[in-house]
């Protein structure tokens, strides 16, 4: 006699077998749904009906959430292309060399969020000089050595940079900064931007729209060259 005719010598396993190579029993037996009860962590067992609709409800919960991040995310990628384009722009305005620097330094300081704005570059400019947030250190200074291989990937850097960078950069304001941007930029220098949150900048963010910022500086800057 087979087994399944004589459901007394079935086991648990093999009932829960038989149900998973039958997905449509329930739907020929809907009665069974609503009288099959599932024991649950938090409380009295409820029945599967139940059971299944709530854990619709935490997938549907679950889906919203991650639709709630993706708008927010669409929402700040979105404003950063805004804000790129304005730099750019307002960088190609610019009559000067000078002008070009000091449209970067305040539109970062303005547009994003940066509490400390920090330029290096790698020769003078004329026009510029004294600026609390310029440096002028030529490329082949000691000083720089810290800053070697950033400037030979010449990827953007986000998260909490060495001592030595941070002590560069900031100086007397080293302790104030908990976290930065930065563009190292071998024909040109370096731009930072230090924040006093320790997460405004972490390494892995996307760094797309830094690295098109620190493009539209160069390009700037070389349309007065020679």
């Amino acid at each position: 006699m087979d087994r399944m005719s004589n459901p007394e010598r079935l086991g648990a396993h093999e009932v829960a077998a038989w149900l998973r190579r039958q997905p449509k029993f329930l739907q020929q037996f809907p009665d069974l749904a609503l009288t099959l009860v599932v024991p649950r962590e938090d409380g009295p067992a409820a029945s599967l009906a139940s059971y299944q609709l709530e854990v619709l409800r935490d997938k549907n919960r679950e889906l919203s959430r991650r639709l709630h991040d993706l708008f927010a995310i669409s929402q700040e990628n979105e404003r950063l292309a805004v804000r790129t384009h304005q730099l750019t722009l307002a960088l190609m305005r610019q009559p000067d060399r000078a002008g070009v620097v000091r449209a970067m330094a305040a539109t970062l300081e303005e547009d994003f969020a940066g509490d400390l704005v920090r330029i290096v570059l790698f020769g003078a400019v004329e026009g510029l000089g004294g600026e609390p947030w310029l440096q002028v250190i030529e490329r082949d200074e000691a000083v720089l050595s810290p800053f070697a291989d950033a400037l030979k990937a010449g990827d953007p850097l986000c998260g909490r940079l060495h001592p030595d960078k941070q002590a560069l950069l900031y100086g007397a304001r080293v302790d104030e900064v908990q976290s930065s941007a930065l563009l190292a930029l071998e024909g040109t220098g370096l731009v930072a931007v230090g924040s006093s949150g320790p997460n405004r900048f972490y390494p892995g963010m996307g760094t797309l729209f830094l690295r098109m910022m620190g493009e539209a500086f160069e390009v700037a800057l070389r349309r007065f060259d020679g």
